[in-house]
């Protein structure tokens, strides 16, 4: 935590060592990680296809990478492909990077042999999972707690998964804030807004701020991936107090209560698998 001078002597302002980056890079590792347990159950020559790289694919195609040889990731924003080049998700290294490729033609989605599924609501269709024939299929739970009656009746995944034919589904569930939706962003604007409530309780406390904005339209209505990396290189949290205290511990607090779990789906029965 950092420490600096605040409006007089006696006030404080605060500043988180964490920076947004930092936050959603800790939510992508905790998906990533629970997909690249399950993908090592297969062979490493084979295929693996990603749909979807906002932020979920992304940072499963990097951790992937470790260990397939041929790694795709497709989707159908072009300027996606600059995440492969940037510390969102994590670095590659030169050898890890010449086993990614990155493509637009949502053709390509059919010629792997291990599928995950990332794209969420509006996402990959039921027509277009009908006609894939894998040996394992992955796909994101964009739902987390289940607390919201239009985004249920919204989400098809379950049609989805039931309509891929492969011997290995599975299902990739992220929750533990009571958010509404399991994404990257959603879970990083929780992070931020509980911390905020926390600090705010804390006596001695005059005003906090999180640094928030609306990040998609950055990424996706200027497809200004620069001006994006800018946006979060910068303290998540700043508290102006009478009182010193670690904000960083209040910040991890919210990111240890994220879970990233794998359900396996076994002859249409779930059976839990916790890695």
């Amino acid at each position: 935590m950092r420490v600096d001078s605040g409006i007089t002597d006696e006030v404080f302002t605060l500043k988180s060592e964490i920076e947004l980056i930092d936050i959603f890079n800790e939510i992508i590792d905790k998906k990533s990680s629970v997909c690249y347990d399950w993908a090592l159950q297969f062979d490493r020559t084979n295929r693996v296809v990603v749909i979807g790289t906002y932020f979920t694919g992304v940072g499963i195609v990097k951790k992937l990478s470790r260990f397939f040889d041929d790694v795709l990731l497709i989707d159908i924003y072009p300027h996606l492909k600059e995440f492969l080049n940037v510390p969102v998700g994590g670095w590659l290294g030169e050898d890890e990077f010449s086993r990614i490729v990155f493509s637009d033609d949502l053709g390509l989605i059919y010629s792997g042999d291990i599928v995950i599924d990332t794209t969420g609501l509006g996402g990959i269709t039921v027509d277009q999972s009908k006609r894939l024939d894998v040996e394992g299929f992955l796909i994101e739970d964009p739902i987390a707690e289940d607390n919201d009656r239009l985004l249920h009746n919204k989400n098809n995944i379950y049609d989805r998964l039931n309509a891929v034919k492969s011997p290995q589904k599975s299902i990739l569930k992220t929750q533990g804030l009571n958010t509404k939706t399991s994404g990257t962003m959603t879970l990083t604007i929780a992070v931020l807004n509980n911390s905020l409530n926390q600090a705010l309780a804390i006596e001695g406390v005059l005003y906090a701020a999180c640094e928030m904005g609306f990040f998609e339209e950055t990424i996706f209505k200027q497809k200004d991936i620069t001006q994006f990396l800018k946006s979060i290189k910068k303290p998540a949290m700043k508290v102006s107090s009478i009182n010193l205290f670690n904000c960083d511990e209040i910040i991890k607090k919210q990111l240890n209560q994220i879970k990233s779990k794998i359900y396996c789906i076994c002859d249409y029965n779930e059976t839990f698998t916790d890695y």
